[in-house]
């Protein structure tokens, strides 16, 4: 009788604990690998969307018209202070508390962000959202030390889907929320989507024990002998790095010509251009099971082939009547997302491959170079805007395209199986 009571109260108390400790590298069950794709897509939206909230919000909050582009820069700001100041934490502490403080973090940020009326705190808020969504690179390199080696595209691959498919919603989501309800009704929504992830992500995420020994000053400065060290990580970045430069200036500027004639499109129709994107992402898992066989180096060079061809369509379609053009301009979309996707998901398998001890700051130092991509992608789509429309923000896209091209011919350092 004191045995049973006794393994009552040792499997209430493991019940309420959560789930048990994991061995790593022995895969990822299906319901715990589509739950981080998921959430990752959930989260990243904060990051992206307020971009096409920038026209509404700025006027709420009387920010005079040559700050109001800070409304979509202070998130990813705070997004990239987190990728270099927190997500290296993910090396040194346990992983699922780490998530689930940077959740509980960004919930309150987004509840207190739809509430706000003065710009600074406003600015202030948006900032530490960013800098809690960084939290997504921490769910990657969970996912990947789950995964068996054999399958770590597949897995890498799949939480990719996610995240671009979130990348790519953010903006149509968030102008269609804010047309119907208001944008504050946007981060109550987001709020309340991040919070009802946190009792998943306690249940299903295992327990991550980094055997990292640094301190965090130390773990910091690592960052750049990551760099230095590893000619995978510097090329692969690189690469997925020109992509989205690429990727940024396109969509940037798509919104800007789909207005003007033949076209004539408003906000909401643009919006559901912008759905057309979001279909490249089923090619992420697909890309990851590809680099797994060995197939790396062709389907890297096919990505960026697809980038140039998808661009060439975008600047042919500016061309021709409302029909045809439409429709290459669509296709031109839909390639330029497939090649920019393969790239970063062979780029993330080829990172999680490399020293898993630095797995976290590894995923943070390519996802902050290849974000500083598509910060100058979108700086120089508008200089090629004003200065020769449609057609020069092609040609420019198409060069950074052309250097991804010549990049990836370079070779990575990485035994066959794992480039």
């Amino acid at each position: 009788m004191t045995r049973r009571i006794e393994a009552a109260e040792w499997a209430a108390a493991r019940r309420k604990a959560g789930p048990a400790p994991i061995a790593l590298g022995q895969g990822v069950p299906r319901a715990t690998m589509w739950l981080i794709a998921f959430a990752v897509g959930v989260i990243v939206i904060n990051v992206t969307a307020p971009q096409t909230l920038v026209g509404v919000i700025a006027p709420d909050l009387g920010l005079p018209p040559r700050w109001a582009g800070l409304v979509g820069t202070a998130p990813l700001l705070g997004y990239a202070a987190g990728l270099f100041f927190l997500v290296p934490l993910s090396d040194l502490i346990e992983n699922r508390g780490l998530v689930l403080a940077l959740l509980a973090a960004a919930v309150a940020s987004a509840f207190a962000a739809a509430v706000t009326t003065a710009a600074l705190p406003f600015l202030a808020l948006l900032f530490l959202l960013g800098a809690a969504c960084s939290l997504i690179q921490v769910l990657v390199p969970i996912a990947a030390a789950m995964a068996r080696e054999a399958e770590r595209g597949r897995v890498v691959g799949d939480v990719m889907a996610g995240l671009m498919v979130g990348i790519l919603l953010s903006r149509p989501l968030a102008s269609l929320v804010a047309d119907a309800l208001g944008w504050r009704a946007f981060y109550l929504i987001a709020g309340a989507a991040m919070a009802g992830l946190a009792p998943l992500m306690l249940y299903r995420l295992p327990v991550r024990r980094p055997q990292v020994h640094l301190g965090y000053r130390a773990l910091v400065a690592s960052l750049v002998t990551l760099v230095r060290t590893e000619p995978t990580l510097r090329r692969r970045a690189l690469t997925a790095a020109l992509g989205m430069a690429a990727f940024s200036a396109f969509w940037t500027a798509v919104a800007l010509r789909l207005a003007q004639e033949p076209f004539g499109f408003d906000q909401r129709q643009i919006a559901l251009f912008a759905l057309v994107g979001a279909s490249g992402a089923v090619v992420t898992p697909l890309a990851g099971r590809a680099g797994d066989r060995g197939l790396d180096r062709p389907l890297l060079v096919a990505a960026h082939l697809a980038i140039l061809l998808g661009l060439g369509l975008a600047a042919l379609a500016g061309t021709l009547a409302y029909g045809p053009g439409l429709l290459l301009l669509g296709l031109g979309a839909v390639l330029l997302d497939i090649g920019v996707f393969v790239d970063q998901t062979l780029g993330r398998r080829a990172v999680n491959l490399l020293a898993a001890e630095a797995r976290g700051r590894l995923n943070a130092l390519f996802v902050g170079i290849f974000f500083l991509g598509g910060a100058c992608g979108s700086a120089v789509a508008g200089l090629a805007w004003a200065a020769g429309g449609w057609p020069l923000v092609c040609a420019a896209a198409a060069g950074f395209g052309l250097l991804a091209l010549a990049t990836g011919f370079l070779r990575t350092g990485l035994r066959p199986h794992a480039a």
